[in-house]
Order: structure tokens, then C-alpha cells, then sequence
């Protein structure tokens, strides 16, 4: 498989639509063929370390249903004929191969792409008009679907319902894809997806932390550290004018204490941390029999592959001409060649002399700690 973006150049649709405005890509995959089908996805459903929903109901009737997997298959049995969607994220946690086509979107950097989610819609299913507030991109795999978008809308959503749904919706904009289209939304874009034929959409989301969501892990970071971001101060203090007043000399040394937190020299690991475990369901198990770093080398020099675990998340910073690397959560130093082979792909053979011990080390740490196998 090539490129997503079918006529278009990475660097065409970066600088045109990423974050500026929608964008309907026709046949998007040259050949594109799902992996799997409805059947397949609804069996993934019934397991229980996957994140599933049923959502039933239409936005005429505003009689929105959810139920939460893991279900049973006479639940699948059950259902009606139409108006009824099934969506399953980490889809390709879950199945590996579908991790090719991830690969594919990497004219975006990989910290910021989150999660494969996949639905399976009978004719009429929907999740109603709602607002996703990251980049979204919508691959039809199979059937087709209607989907209508608004840039100007009201945010107000409807009382009493299980989703978060739009109170009104009225769509400025309207397609139809088919098999192999996709249609990309920037953050912002209330839009609705309503399934005409029986079929199968593909939705790569990104990931875009709120200041909220950064802040509160900076909190947590800080908080386990032993001197937790630095204490307010006030050497120069002054009798008070008014009894429980804050002044704006008080409210100063408030914020510089928390600015200087924020501008630590330590703040670019907490991010390496914090990304790499950023809406991270699932976390590796550690191997159940560790390995030494001469058992790592000895299988490096066989030919041995490394395949990296669907759940391991990696990113990596520069660090001097070293690299930083980060594996859900975890800190590791390394050569800048493996944090970047490493992050490139998930299958990978390495050749052991290329490697110094320091590097091999952490190899042997990334092995033990669950995030790589050999196969």
C-alpha cells in the first residue's frame, strides 16, 4: 500500500487541509482491502480486553441506546435490521497486521497518532452529529456512507442522552463514500455519519492533550519528586492592608512559582513520559523469563527478529546527540539510530556490533519489561 492520500502529496495535504479545513480524498488506497470484516469485529468485541460499544437509535428519533462490551455473541443475534452501529477501539493493538496501515499516515509524527477504531454499521447506524476535538481521519472499507459536516454550530448537546450528541444540526456540507474513500476533519467539525449500505469505517484519530489533561500529569509528575516543582516563597513580606486580601504581589509569586515548575529543566522528560502513555489502554506485562544482555546478543547474532509489543507506545527526544526514549511511560537512553529504528518499525533485525553496551542494555531492559519479543 502507498500513500493515503490518493492525488494528493503529503506535503500538498499538510499545508492545505491539516487543521485548516475538511478535505474528501476519493479512493484514498490504490487496492485497499480490509483485513477483516463485520464478523471479525464483532468477534474481537466479545473478548474482554477489548473497548467495544453497541450504539442504537437514530438522530430523528433522538432514542439513543449504548451497551458496553464485552458481549456475547446471542447479543449480536438479537439486534434489528438497521440503525445499530458496533465500534471497537485499538483495533490494531488487537490485530497487528492492521499496524501497515497505520504506517501509512507517516507524514504525520507517530506520538501524534492515536488509535484505530473501526465500526460496523447496518443501514441507517449512527453515532449522531457530534464534535471530536482532534484530527480524524474516516476511511470507508466497506459499504457506503452519507456524512454531512458543520463549521458553525451550537455546542449545546442534547439532556439525557448516553452520547454526546448535538442538540441541533444543521449540515453546511454533504458527501457519500464509498469502498475506499476518506474523508479527513480538522478539530472542531461537528459532523454525522449515517450508514446507507451495510459497511465498515476505519477511523485514525490523533492525539491532541488538553492543558488540562497536561497540567494535571505535570501535578502528578512533580508531586512524586522530592522537591515537588519548588514552594511559593515571599522573603519580602509586608504587613497585610486588608485582612484576607491576595495581592498582586502575592498573586505574582504564586503564578512564578508555578511558571518555574513548568520551565524546569526536567519538563521535556515529564512530556517524553507523559506522551508515550497519553489514552494508553493497555499496558505490557513484563517477560515472564528475563534474559541477560549476552542471551540478547547471542539471539541478535542468529538473525533473530524484534517485534515490538501492539501496545508499546515509543517516542523519543534528543538529548545531546544521544536519544531519550520513552516506551509507555518508561526512560531509556540509547543510540539515536535505535530510537529512531526502533520507532520506524515494528518488526526489525539488529545487528549486535553495531550496538554499544549502554544501548544494549537498554535493548535487554525494553525486552524484559515486555515491550519487545524475539520471533
Amino acid at each position: 500500500m502507498t500513500s493515503p492520500l490518493g492525488e494528493l502529496t503529503p506535503q500538498q495535504f499538510l499545508s492545505d487541509y491539516w487543521q485548516k479545513k475538511p478535505c474528501v480524498i476519493r479512493q484514498a488506497i490504490d487496492g485497499f482491502e480490509p483485513l477483516l470484516d463485520g464478523n471479525d469485529l464483532a468477534g474481537l468485541a466479545c473478548e474482554e480486553m477489548a473497548e467495544s460499544r453497541l450504539i442504537l437509535g437514530s438522530a430523528e428519533k433522538a432514542n439513543w441506546e449504548v451497551r458496553h462490551g464485552p458481549f456475547e455473541e446471542s447479543e449480536f443475534a438479537g439486534l434489528p435490521e438497521d440503525h445499530w452501529t458496533l465500534l471497537v477501539q485499538d483495533v490494531e493493538k488487537h490485530y497487528a497486521p492492521l499496524q501497515e496501515l497505520m504506517q501509512l499516515f507517516n507524514f504525520i509524527p507517530n506520538w501524534r497518532l492515536d488509535d484505530l477504531m473501526i465500526s460496523y454499521a447496518e443501514p441507517g447506524g449512527s453515532v449522531g452529529p457530534h464534535v471530536d476535538q482532534y484530527d480524524v481521519f474516516l476511511l470507508q472499507a466497506q459499504g457506503s456512507r452519507r456524512w454531512q459536516i458543520a463549521e458553525k454550530f451550537s455546542p449545546e448537546l442534547l439532556d439525557d442522552c448516553p452520547l454526546n450528541v448535538l442538540r441541533e444540526f444543521r449540515p453546511e456540507q454533504e458527501w457519500t463514500l464509498e469502498a475506499g474513500d476518506m474523508l479527513y476533519l480538522p478539530p472542531n467539525v461537528a459532523h454525522h455519519g449515517v450508514a446507507i449500505s451495510a459497511g465498515m469505517t476505519f477511523s485514525i484519530g490523533s492525539r491532541a492533550p488538553s492543558a488540562a489533561d497536561l497540567l494535571q500529569g505535570l501535578g502528578e509528575w512533580l508531586a512524586l519528586s522530592d522537591a515537588q516543582g519548588g514552594r511559593f516563597t515571599d522573603p519580602q513580606l509586608e504587613i497585610p492592608k486588608r485582612a484576607g486580601e491576595m495581592d498582586a504581589k502575592a498573586l505574582e509569586g504564586l503564578r512564578a512559582t508555578m511558571l518555574s515548575a513548568i520551565n524546569s529543566n526536567g519538563l521535556d522528560d515529564f512530556l517524553g513520559q507523559f506522551i508515550s502513555r497519553f489514552r494508553l489502554a493497555q499496558e505490557p506485562a513484563e517477560a515472564p523469563e528475563p534474559l541477560n544482555s549476552n542471551q540478547v546478543t547471542q539471539a541478535l547474532s542468529m538473525g533473530k527478529a524484534l517485534f515490538r509489543n501492539p501496545w508499546t507506545r515509543l517516542v523519543w527526544v534528543n538529548n545531546d546527540g544521544a536519544a531519550r526514549l520513552y516506551a509507555a511511560g518508561l526512560p531509556l537512553d540509547c543510540e539515536l539510530w535505535l530510537a529512531q529504528a526502533l520507532c520506524e518499525n515494528a518488526e526489525l533485525k539488529i545487528d549486535p556490533e553495531k550496538m554499544n553496551q549502554s544501548t544494549l542494555d537498554t535493548l535487554t531492559c525494553l525486552i524484559n519489561t515486555g515491550h519487545y519479543i524475539f520471533i
